[in-house]
């Protein structure tokens, strides 16, 4: 990850949604805030309170005109697909590393998940930032937001470092405005939003009132970002008894950086059998230094969905998954995915039959061909 960590001291008041029962030890709702982003920045329906509306309108107009056509050409097809490809006994906790701001795939692959947490180098971002900008500001912010929304729909993939200046230094919470557009996409309400971070155990610990009134003294926009790394949504679909969870955690998953800081990982384990999915994961599953969260999928995954940034074949068929292909792949879009992992994907793809795919997921192969790959535990021998 780069730059130095920040070191965020925080009183442990409340674990895991437990508080005391003085107020400023209580955990901090901020469902206001989102909902308010959530017609600012997703552009749902609604009448904002905070923001001029032609503002909204003009940002708004290039915002929806995108998730309209990633319903229609995206969501649409790929949700019938994953309907019939994601088995009944898949576990509904899923896990999903290197996701940058992309719960709108996580949605659309595993609508009635009970639990959603994703991974990655950007945070979520402080859902109170519109009652601090003026409008010259809101105007600009609001600008970066709509270009890598738009970038993301449209490809199916976020562009690291561009996803890394709009969250880690942007003024307004870009990743978690990302996640609220995925919600109003699927059209699903927003019931809380608390931020956390993880203890020593890799247990939940909420923010509180009396860690705001410290964090609200850094003035540094990248540095007060990170206090707001971790974010939690519950939600539901209108008039549904079931609620949903998503958590975001910010977590580099190096091999160096797991070591130094192994709280994620913890959390990770403590979640027992899981589903995985990644996708425009820069091929990291396949590099020496990121091991441990490699081992982690194949000790805790029983079923998982990527494209060929997954875990390669040579780690886990001996770990004992089978594989499914569909689409093509050639060869790698970058660099990174064109050394000895080429090779394996490549034998994996002309190995099995040809499996048709009607939508890209994730990134497309060197000739842009659309390609999926499932891994999942194959059943011990009689």
């Amino acid at each position: 990850m780069g730059g130095k960590l920040v070191t965020i001291t925080i009183a442990l008041a409340a674990l895991a949604g437990t508080a005391r029962a003085d107020d400023k030890a209580a955990p901090l709702d901020f469902i206001s805030d989102a909902k308010e982003l959530l017609i600012v920045g997703a552009c749902a329906d609604g009448t904002p309170a905070k923001v001029k509306p032609e503002i909204v309108a003009a940002h708004c107009k290039a915002v929806r005109a995108a998730q309209d056509e990633y319903k229609k050409t995206w969501i649409n097809v790929a949700r019938d697909f994953f309907g019939k490809l994601v088995p009944a006994s898949a576990p509904k906790t899923i896990v999903y590393p290197f996701a940058g701001g992309d719960l709108a795939s996580a949605l659309t692959v595993f609508p009635d998940a009970d639990e959603i947490t994703t991974l990655s180098l950007e945070p979520a971002g402080d859902a109170r930032a519109l009652g601090r900008l003026d409008e010259k500001q809101i105007k600009a912010s609001l600008q970066q937001v709509a270009s890598e929304l738009t970038f993301l729909y449209r490809a199916s993939f976020s562009r690291t470092m561009n996803m890394i200046d709009a969250m880690r230094a942007g003024k307004l919470p870009t990743q978690l405005i990302f996640s609220l557009s995925a919600l109003w996409l699927h059209g699903y309400e927003p019931l809380s939003l608390r931020y956390f971070h993880l203890d020593n155990d890799g247990n939940v610990v909420y923010l509180t009132a009396a860690d705001l009134e410290k964090i609200d003294k850094v003035k540094d926009v990248a540095t007060h970002n990170r206090y707001f790394a971790n974010v939690e949504l519950r939600f539901r679909k209108p008039g549904s008894k079931h609620e949903q969870v998503y958590r975001h955690i910010l977590a580099n998953l190096d091999d160096a950086h797991i070591k130094a800081s192994p709280a994620a990982l913890k959390h990770l384990e403590k979640k027992g059998t899981v589903t995985g999915m990644t996708k425009a994961a820069s091929y990291l599953l396949s590099f020496g230094d990121f091991a441990t969260i490699r081992k982690y999928l194949m000790d805790h995954v029983t079923w998982m969905v990527s494209d060929t940034t997954g875990v390669p074949p040579d780690y886990g068929k001996p770990a004992g998954f089978d594989y499914e292909v569909w689409g093509e792949w050639v060869g790698a879009n970058m660099a990174a995915g064109n050394g000895a992992v080429a090779n394996q994907w490549r034998a994996l793809f002309k190995s099995q039959p040809d499996r048709p795919l009607p939508f890209r997921f994730g990134y497309p192969d060197a000739k842009l061909h659309g390609h999926l790959v499932v891994m999942k535990k194959a059943p011990p021998p009689k």
